[in-house]
């Protein structure tokens, strides 16, 4: 008999990262990160593969930005010396970059750049472009004298106690107070230790790319004051002559991406025209010396994967231009699949699984890709560019669950509104028809993303625990298109009703649930529709409602997003549209809620702000409702999902007990 999954189990995760192949194809470079319960952190390791084997590179515990120098060579960044340590402790920005030959051997500090670098590549045998996070107050010390430099550091110090804004967004989740700060773009050649900029300083960089001659650089972004506008200018940038134009202004365009191919500019964007700030994006061509801008390949699915897990930790590449094609993710129903775009606009599907594609790089004969397969943790995989010979390059998370009780998928599809709808269930272990049951209903976030059939860590131990799982895709998730995805001034209407729907299909489908111990989950849009579940039935006999939304007009200017996407997606402003943002919003039927229900939220959560789950549980505990609430110092969004070991730990406990108290 198989063991059951326990709670700590994720700490034994290996998560997969930033995977990229040497210039001549042969070896694959990988970033794998693991939990450290006693440090409270993560740690994260270079690693090398081959079809034949799998060798650790580095051991320091804190590598993940990296770069190829040549075929047998990885430039890494690390902080490693006791100087360098101090100097940061002291407020001075410097990212060291250290070489390692991947025939073993210790790394070598290559160079350090005096500035907070964010993604870095190779120009030519002495020059690198990279992006540095640039706070426009005092990053300038990185060309300044010394007597500069120190009154710079003085400055600096002295302000660390407080935060002056004079602009939108003044914070980002994630990334702390952001005011003044800028994404820029810059080039380091090693022979003089030259630092040059290429992009202006209020240029906010989202993307970039060497042409193939290494003569130009591409780039996109905005120029703002005071805020963006969320639409981007594409730049270009001549290396010899060190003179910078704009080839498209910003006007029209949301660009995800930009790459050289076929003598032209291949732009991932999107108009937001039809269906707003979640329309999918399209492939367009534009022309390098008139700046024309073309519709090259139509597209409804989403570029990417919307593939939702609590077991990744860290990121990779969407996309990449190789040779004559255009290789990319994407979103088909509840997978993330490999799909590839040639010369003539046509797109196929290159490889297709039974999860998710979270990340990947091309070569001359082979696609390497990180991926989650039905029921498993991520590995490493290679095929042919037609998606052949798939083999399995990796074991790291191969042996977690031998001997644990994986629960399978059952896939349950049904009717809601004329529209098609699919969801699964987790059946509880040693599941026996005979006996009754609780069960969960867990809803995702986004709300432009997708549940599938990969390991969802929560979800198997609630299972494991003797809980039925279900989770489903209503309308406004990702995978079905733009129009599916439509949930601009609709949230609470039909997709709620798709949500309840979907659970009275599982309750007629498995009469062992005990109708009256079932609750319900959820976080970010989960959250919102937790919250607004709870006020518009008492058919759960609990709720743990994470990160959420309650009230859309306080989140329009306290989010880091709010005052765009609470206009687009709700349709209206708070002056015009009072009534509209209020009807919308949980906080508003907060007098009709009986259900017992925790609030899980984080003091850092810039996305949806602490605020959104202070009015809902402060509203409940005055209603005389039995509520709890446990708030996470130093975390933000991401707690489920990148969150402290420790805490991570902490928030499932709370929100599994909170279920064992009231369901069982």
């Amino acid at each position: 008999m198989k063991k059951a999954i326990q709670l700590k189990d994720f700490l034994t995760y290996h998560y997969l990262s930033n995977v990229q192949a040497s210039p001549d194809g042969t070896t694959l470079a990988c970033v794998v990160a693991q939990a450290n319960e006693n440090d409270n952190t993560y740690t994260s390791t270079l690693a090398l593969l081959s079809e034949k084997k799998v060798l650790p590179l580095t051991g320091y515990g804190k590598e993940r930005m990296y770069v190829w120098e040549d075929n047998t060579h990885i430039l890494f960044a690390s902080l490693r010396d006791k100087a360098d340590i101090e100097a940061a402790q002291n407020g001075e920005e410097r990212t060291c970059f250290y070489r390692i030959s991947t025939q073993g051997g210790e790394a070598q500090k290559a160079f350090t750049l005096p500035l907070t670098v964010t993604s870095i590549q190779k120009l030519d045998d002495t020059r690198f472009v990279f992006t540095a996070n640039y706070d426009l107050h005092y990053s300038s010390m990185y060309q300044s004298n010394d007597v500069e430099k120190q009154r710079l550091l003085k400055a600096k110090k002295e302000n660390a106690d407080y935060e002056v804004f004079d602009e939108l967004p003044f914070y980002g989740n994630g990334a702390g107070f952001i005011n003044k700060t800028r994404n820029s773009l810059f080039m380091y050649d090693c022979k003089n230790e030259a630092i040059t900029r290429i992009s202006e300083e209020n240029f906010q960089v989202g993307g970039y790319a060497i042409d193939e001659k290494k003569e130009k650089l591409y780039y996109f972004g905005e120029a703002y004051v005071q805020k963006p506008k969320n639409k981007d200018t594409v730049c270009v940038y001549d290396f010899k002559r060190q003179v910078t134009h704009v080839l498209l202004p910003a006007k029209e365009y949301a660009i995800r991406f930009l790459a050289e191919w076929q003598g032209e500019l291949l732009v991932v964007a999107s108009t937001q025209r039809e269906y707003g700030m979640n329309e999918n994006a399209k492939f367009y061509l534009l022309d390098k010396a008139s700046g024309e801008m073309k519709l090259f390949a139509d597209y409804e699915d989403a570029i990417g994967s919307s593939v939702g897990s609590d077991c990744r930790y860290g990121g990779g590449k969407s996309i990449k231009v190789w040779k004559d094609a255009v290789y990319f993710i994407s979103t088909l129903t509840h997978r993330s699949v490999l799909r590839r775009l040639d010369a003539q606009g046509m797109i196929s599907t290159v490889y297709e699984g039974s999860g998710s594609v979270d990340d990947f790089d091309v070569t001359k004969d082979k696609l390497f890709f990180v991926g989650m397969q039905e029921g498993k943790l991520q590995e490493c995989y290679c095929c042919d560019l037609l998606g052949n010979d798939v083999r399995q390059l990796s074991t790291w998370n191969e042996e977690i669950f031998v001997d644990k009780d994986v629960r399978p998928y059952v896939e349950l599809a049904f009717e809601n509104d004329g529209v098609s709808l699919c969801g699964w269930v987790l059946e509880p272990k040693d599941y026996d028809p005979k006996k009754t049951y609780p069960a969960i209903l867990d809803i995702h976030g986004g709300p432009k993303t997708v549940y599938g059939k990969v390991f969802y860590h929560e979800m198997q131990l609630w299972a494991n625990m003797g809980y039925f799982v279900f989770f489903m895709n209503p309308r406004g998730g990702d995978g079905y298109g733009n129009r599916f995805a439509d949930l601009r001034g609709a949230y609470g209407t039909f997709d709620y009703e798709d949500l309840m729907k979907f659970t009275d299909c599982v309750l007629e489908k498995y009469p062992a649930i005990d109708q009256q111990r079932v609750g319900v989950t959820g976080g970010s849009y989960g959250g919102f529709m937790t919250n607004w579940i709870i006020g518009h039935t008492n058919r759960f006999a609990a709720a743990a409602s994470q990160r959420s939304i309650s009230n859309w007009i306080s989140f329009a200017y306290t989010s880091d997003i709010g005052n765009f996407f609470a206009l687009d997606q709700q349709g209206g402003n708070i002056w015009e549209d009072h009534e509209k943002l209020w009807w919308h919003s949980p906080l508003k039927y907060a007098q009709n809620v009986k259900t017992p229900t925790l609030f899980i939220h984080s003091d850092e959560d810039y996305r949806c702000p602490l605020s959104e789950g202070y009015q809902m549980y402060s509203a409940l505990c005055d209603l005389g409702i039995e509520t709890r609430m446990c708030m996470f110092h130093g975390e933000n969004h991401e707690l489920s999902r990148s969150g402290k070991p420790r805490h991570r730990v902490r928030r499932l406990e709370e929100i599994t007990n909170w279920f064992e108290k009231h369901l069982k």
